[in-house]
């Protein structure tokens, strides 16, 4: 499916930008590779452990979204730009976690290829995301975000999400703050 999303809100006296045309798709097998190869890069995974997963990592996780998108209508969807290159994910699932976060709640989350960086997909993706997790009937949605992570911090206000809670992510070291932001659908 092809989204064309609206026009970026405008944030400060900067004009705004129309955001690029993202396709999402349920995960394949081989998004498993695409996914490690555009995720291999130090700064892409700052913030998710600090060094690239293996391929086995992806080969699990894109296995549980195509679970969760057959079971809940929705999951962490392969982002393609215009030219059908995988770029990254967004998406929705499950909070993964039992012991600290938004337990039992659905979490909205984006990683994006660092050469990707800075163009408006992801915005356009969580926009997107946004609507469809809508469409499935799900009320609310959070999104856990390490708290040094300005450029994930600014997609959840683009998207109008409000920071709700502050958590210290456990075993981190160095110990690592969280923001949790919410957003009603």
């Amino acid at each position: 499916m092809t989204l064309t999303p609206p026009a970026a809100p405008e944030l400060s006296s900067a004009p705004s930008r129309a955001l690029p045309t993202v396709r999402l798709r349920v995960p394949i097998e081989e998004d498993a590779y695409a996914w490690h190869d555009v995720f291999k890069n130090p700064e892409v995974m700052e913030f998710h452990g600090g060094k690239p997963h293996g391929v086995s990592v992806y080969e699990e996780l894109t296995a549980r979204q195509r679970k969760h998108d057959a079971e809940r209508g929705f999951c962490l969807w392969t982002l393609l730009d215009e030219d059908d290159t995988v770029i990254g994910f967004t998406g929705a699932q499950p909070w993964p976690h039992t012991h600290f976060g938004p337990v039992g709640e659905i979490e909205i989350g984006w990683r994006l290829g660092r050469a990707y960086w800075g163009r408006g997909y992801v915005t356009a993706a969580a926009h997107a995301t946004v609507e469809r997790v809508r469409a499935a009937g799900v009320p609310e949605v959070a999104a856990m975000v390490d708290a040094r992570n300005t450029r994930s911090i600014a997609v959840t206000e683009r998207l109008g999400m409000r920071h709700t809670e502050t958590f210290v992510v456990p075993d981190s070291e160095p110990e690592r703050t969280g923001y949790c932001f919410r957003l009603k659908l």
